[in-house]
């Protein structure tokens, strides 16, 4: 009877552990299916009697890449609370993917520390994966610790760091990791290609963008759809668009975002009919437009001055393609009538869509400065300051209203409020690209190794420019000065966008042109600048700007 006894219990554990073992293969089944039903493999999970760490990786690995990536956390939680089974790769992966998603700092900061103890930090996986999860979070140094530490790197792993920069919008640091990733002999791939090509569009790094183009030809990347519209995009922001039309015609493959990147580049360059026939193109190609779309659509009429088009467009997008404005839509309309000077119609469109947003207050406040409009500048700074959003800036441009008003005393108020209530401004920054490098200036830098020749040619610059007739803005002189650090803090005439400028004229071939950040005009040197701002861009050529002034 013993040996019968023994036969039946091994024979009774045998099929329960067959039975498990079926159980964890249906779960694992279930939870990366596609249409795979995370309640049904919960309901298994629950049914096996003692899961092994395969189970537990199916099920968080199941929620980490669903719409409920917290249980992932969960059931990593429960697996260490509740188990024998102990976490391994898989498990740390992706449960720090979970992490990112739901951006929970101290969650990857907690498995950070057992994935050192469990000696886990040498995994090229898990170590990528901490760095998203950081990344995710905003703390950069941490993701770019763990990259540092990091004993073997592979593709993957230079891919996420470059990422993790590039959404942070640490572009130049992104630029400088491929310096380094090409020193140290790594390949790159169409991933790569699509970060660092946007990292080049934000600083207006074209020759590095050029470089990396003729890259993306000799590997066969150019085919890609993804590659292609990031060099479009990349040519378009550079201030090239040329050579954006260029790659855009080549393309075997658009999608929605390769004519969005066409009509948005031609809109924000202030070529808002070119946008217009782009967007005709777009819908006879059988293309559905989107809200980036009419975004492209609204900038360009905007910056052109084309209202009735510009109306229509909206109403279009509403009442034709179902697509509900945004607040960038709205700031679009209320620019597109402000800056054509109808004010109280601009007035109108942010009280009846949004009044609680600043940004349309301030773009009105804008408006109000080119038309000289008191009354209704007023009413804009009055509601900037009761949403408490009043920044320097704003008090600058109500001052210059008073000022081109020939109003003293409104600019000796204003002057007032600013010091009694201690607004302080931030200095603003200029890029400009030489050679396939990018240099940055801040106001009044010294900071620059080539510091005094630059403070030389920009002295020469000045001279020059008064030696042809170049005369002070006078509203601007009213108020000492055309920037919140003038206005503020009597800041000396050395702002970051004469000494990207002064850099470049310095260090380029005459009838070089320049691509930088705001505004100087440079007929003294008979140059191309394509200067940009916040907002758009501008194209200088003899003195004249391409928007003709109207911004």
């Amino acid at each position: 009877m013993g040996l019968k006894k023994h036969a039946r219990y091994v024979g009774l554990n045998k099929a329960r552990q067959a039975h498990e073992i079926h159980g964890e293969w249906l779960l694992n089944s279930y939870a990366i299916s596609v249409s795979s039903s995370l309640s049904y493999a919960q309901l298994l999970f629950n049914q096996i009697q003692n899961p092994q760490t395969q189970a537990w990786n199916s099920l968080i690995r199941a929620f980490a890449q669903s719409l409920s990536p917290l249980q992932a956390i969960f059931y990593y939680n429960h697996m260490l609370m509740a188990s024998l089974s102990r976490p391994d790769t898989f498990t740390f992966t992706f449960t720090l993917k979970a992490c990112e998603r739901v951006k929970a700092l101290n969650k990857c900061q907690e498995l950070h520390g057992f994935v050192i103890r469990s000696g886990y930090e040498r995994c090229v996986v898990v170590s990528t994966n901490l760095m998203r999860g950081y990344a995710a979070n905003g703390v950069i140094e941490a993701a770019r610790s763990v990259f540092d530490n990091m004993p073997e790197r592979d593709l993957v792993s230079w891919n996420s760091i470059i990422s993790c920069y590039t959404q942070a919008s640490f572009h130049l640091e992104a630029l400088k990791l491929y310096e380094r990733m090409r020193f140290e002999d790594v390949g790159l791939d169409g991933f790569t290609l699509v970060c660092l090509l946007s990292s080049c569009a934000h600083v207006g790094a074209l020759n590095m963008g050029i470089f990396l183009h003729r890259i993306a030809c000799e590997m066969g990347f150019v085919e890609s759809v993804y590659v292609g519209n990031a060099l479009v995009d990349m040519y378009a922001k550079c201030g090239n668009l040329d050579s954006a039309f260029c790659v855009f015609s080549r393309m075997r493959k658009r999608d929605v975002l390769s004519w969005n990147s066409m009509i948005v580049g031609y809109g924000v360059h202030g070529r808002g009919d070119e946008a217009i026939s782009f967007f005709k193109q777009m819908l006879m190609a059988g293309f559905h437009p989107d809200s980036i779309t009419f975004l492209g659509l609204l900038c360009g009429c905007s910056h052109q001055g084309l209202v009735e088009e510009g109306v229509e467009y909206f109403h279009m997008m509403v009442s034709r393609y179902n697509l509900k404005p945004g607040i960038k839509h709205y700031g679009c309309l209320v620019d597109l009538y402000g800056r054509a000077g109808k004010l109280e119609k601009a007035l109108e469109v942010i009280n009846t869509s949004s009044p609680s947003d600043p940004v349309l207050w301030r773009t009105l406040l804008g408006s109000c400065k080119i038309h000289r409009n008191v009354e209704i500048g007023e009413i804009a700074m009055k509601n900037l300051v009761q949403l408490e959003a009043a920044s320097a800036g704003d008090y600058v441009l109500l001052a210059t209203i008073y000022a081109c008003t020939k109003d003293e005393e409104g600019v000796a108020r204003t002057r007032k409020l600013i010091k009694s209530n201690g607004i302080k401004t931030t200095p603003g920054w200029s890029w400009i690209e030489i050679g396939n490098q990018v240099h940055k200036f801040v106001v009044d830098d010294k900071s620059h190794p080539d510091a005094d020749m630059i403070y030389r040619k920009l002295e020469e610059i000045m001279h020059r420019a008064k030696f042809i007739g170049y005369t002070k803005d006078e509203s601007l002189v009213a108020v000492s000065g055309s920037s919140s650090e003038d206005f503020l803090e009597k800041s000396s005439a050395y702002h970051s966008e004469k000494l990207a400028i002064a850099f470049g004229l310095a260090t380029t071939p005459d009838g070089t042109s320049l691509r930088i950040v705001k505004n100087l005009r440079s007929i003294a040197y008979s140059r191309d600048l394509i200067v940009r701002d916040r907002v758009r861009y501008h194209h200088f050529r003899d003195g004249l700007c391409s928007c003709g002034d109207y911004w």
